[in-house]
C-alpha cells in the first residue's frame, strides 16, 4: 500500500505529466514511467528499510513544497552575487539555480576541444547518441524511492562530458544555488561522462539562500571509462532549514582512477548515498567524507562499493565531528563478489562526539565471496582526548581554542585526500571557520572569505 506521503507526489505526477514533459527531450521523458511504477508500488523507501534506519525519508518529503514545473525564470544572476573563488585555483565556473542550469555567458575562457559543460536538455539534444548510453543507466538499477522520484520530476540538469584522451588541466566548478521565497523542493540531476584516457576535476559547492525550508533531491551519475582519471569534490554549505538527499552513482572501467570527497560543513538534515561499481579490472577508487555538525543537525551517510571484477582497489575514509545535540550515522558496505580475486578494499569510519548529548551510529560491513583478497574495515566513536586537552591548556591555550585545535587535527587526514592543493588549503580555512561558528552566517561564497 502506498503511503500518503508518496501519494501526494503520485497524484501531482498524474495531474502534471504533460507540463513536466513539455520542456524536456524524449530521452528524459521516456525514463519517467518505470520510475513512476516503482514509487507507485513501493513508496519512497528502499526495499531494505534498514538503509534508512536513521533518516526519516517520509518526514522529509511530507511538507507541502513548491515545485517549479512551469520552469518560470528566476530573476537572479548568480555571477553578481557569488564569488566562490578558491585562492590560486582558476576554474571554469558554472551554476545551477535550484534544478536548472544557468546560462554560462560570463566565461571568457573556452573549454578544451570537444568538452561539454552545461544543460542536460541541451546536451541530449546535441549529442543524443552519447546521452542515450548514459542517462539514468545507473540510477534505474537501484531501488531508492528518492532516486525514482527524481527521475519522475527532473526537467533539466548539469552535464560534464570529456571526450576520449582529453586532459582538462583546469578544474571545473559547479555552484548549486537554492533560491526561493516559499518552501521549495528541487530535483537536481548531474551527469558526468569521462571517456577513455581523459582527465578532469570537478568541484561542486552547495548553497542555500533565504530562510525558507528547502528539500534538495539530487541524483549524480558518473561514468569513468578505461584509463581515465577523475576527481569529484563536493562541499555542502547550506543552512539549518535545508534538507538534502544526494545519491552518487559511480561506475569505473578498466584501469580508471577516481577520487571522491564528500564534505558537509553546514546543513539541517542530509542523507548522502555513494554507490561505487567496478566494471573493469585494475580500477582504483578513493572515497572519503567529512561531516561537521552542531545544534540539532543530522547527517546520514551510506556507502556501497561493489567489487564485481578482480584486481581492483578501494580505500574509504569517513569522519564525523558532532557537537551539541547533533546526530550522525554511517553505514558502509563493501561487497567482494565471487571471482573478484586480488581485491584490495579498506574502510575506516572514525567519529568524535564533542559533547555527551551528541549521538553517532555506525555500521561497517564486509561481504566477501573470494579467497585471495586483502580487506579490512573498522569504526571508532570517542570524545576529545583529556590528556591532549590538558596539555594544550597547560601551554596557556584557552579551553575553547584547545578544543577547536583538537577537532581541527581530527579532520586532517580527510583533507589530505584532496588532490587539488589550493582546494586543500581553502578547505582548511573553511573548516577552521566552521569550528568557530562563522559559517552559520553564510548566505553565499562571498561571505565565506
Amino acid at each position: 500500500m502506498v503511503m500518503d506521503i508518496a501519494k501526494q507526489y503520485i497524484d501531482l505526477f498524474d495531474q502534471a505529466r504533460q507540463l513536466i514533459d513539455k520542456p524536456c527531450p524524449p530521452l528524459m521523458n521516456s525514463q519517467r514511467q518505470d520510475a513512476y511504477a516503482r514509487v507507485l508500488e513501493k513508496g519512497l523507501l528502499p526495499d531494505n528499510k534498514e538503509k534508512y534506519a536513521h533518516t526519516d525519508i517520509n518526514g522529509m518529503f511530507a511538507p507541502d513544497y513548491g515545485l517549479n514545473l512551469n520552469r518560470l525564470p528566476i530573476p537572479f544572476d548568480p555571477y553578481d552575487v557569488f564569488r566562490c573563488d578558491v585562492p590560486n585555483l582558476s576554474t571554469f565556473l558554472y551554476f545551477t539555480i535550484n534544478d536548472q542550469t544557468y546560462p554560462n555567458d560570463h566565461s571568457s575562457v573556452r573549454l578544451p576541444e570537444g568538452v561539454y559543460a552545461g544543460s542536460l536538455n541541451q546536451f541530449i539534444s546535441e549529442k543524443p547518441e552519447i546521452a542515450s548510453k548514459y542517462y539514468n543507466k545507473q540510477a534505474q538499477n537501484h531501488t531508492d524511492g528518492p532516486t525514482a522520484l527524481n527521475t519522475m520530476f527532473a526537467q533539466d540538469g548539469f552535464v560534464l562530458y570529456v571526450p576520449r584522451s582529453v586532459r582538462m588541466e583546469k578544474p571545473l566548478q559547479l555552484i548549486n544555488v537554492l533560491k526561493s521565497d516559499v518552501d521549495f523542493m528541487v530535483n537536481r540531476r548531474i551527469l558526468i561522462i569521462i571517456e577513455a584516457f581523459a582527465e578532469a576535476k570537478l568541484l561542486v559547492c552547495d548553497h542555500a539562500m533565504n530562510g525558507v525550508n528547502y528539500l534538495a533531491n539530487q541524483v549524480i551519475e558518473v561514468f569513468v571509462d578505461e584509463g581515465a582519471y577523475f576527481d569529484y569534490y563536493e562541499i555542502e554549505e547550506n543552512n539549518n532549514s535545508t534538507h538534502r538527499i544526494s545519491s552518487y552513482y559511480l561506475s569505473q572501467e578498466r584501469n580508471s582512477n577516481v577520487q571522491t570527497s564528500l564534505i558537509t560543513l553546514m546543513t539541517g538534515v542530509s542523507r548522502n548515498n555513494a554507490y561505487v561499481t567496478f566494471a573493469g579490472e585494475g580500477a582504483e577508487t578513493h572515497l572519503s567524507g567529512m561531516t561537521i555538525q552542531d545544534g540539532a543537525q543530522q547527517v546520514d551517510n551510506y556507502t556501497f562499493i561493489d567489487h564485481a571484477v578482480p584486481n581492483c582497489m578501494s580505500k574509504e575514509l569517513f569522519k564525523f565531528i558532532l557537537n551539541d545535540q547533533a546526530q550522525g550515522s554511517f553505514a558502509g558496505r563493501i561487497l567482494v563478489r565471487e571471482g573478484a580475486q586480488k581485491t584490495e578494499a579498506y574502510q575506516s569510519n572514525k567519529n568524535l562526539c564533542a559533547t555527551d548529548e551528541a549521538r553517532m551510529f555506525t555500521r561497517p560491513e564486509l561481504e566477501i565471496y573470494a579467497d585471495d583478497v586483502k580487506c579490512s574495515h573498522g569504526a571508532t566513536v570517542g570524545q576529545l582526548d583529556d590528556n591532549a586537552l590538558f596539555y594544550l591548556r597547560s601551554r596557556g591555550i584557552s579551553e575553547k581554542e584547545a578544543r577547536m585545535l583538537l577537532m581541527f587535527a581530527f579532520t586532517s587526514d580527510v583533507i589530505d585526500q584532496i588532490r587539488l592543493e589550493p582546494l586543500k588549503e581553502r578547505l582548511k580555512q573553511l573548516v577552521e571557520k566552521r569550528f568557530r561558528g562563522e559559517l552559520a552566517k553564510c548566505r553565499g561564497c562571498n561571505d565565506c572569505h
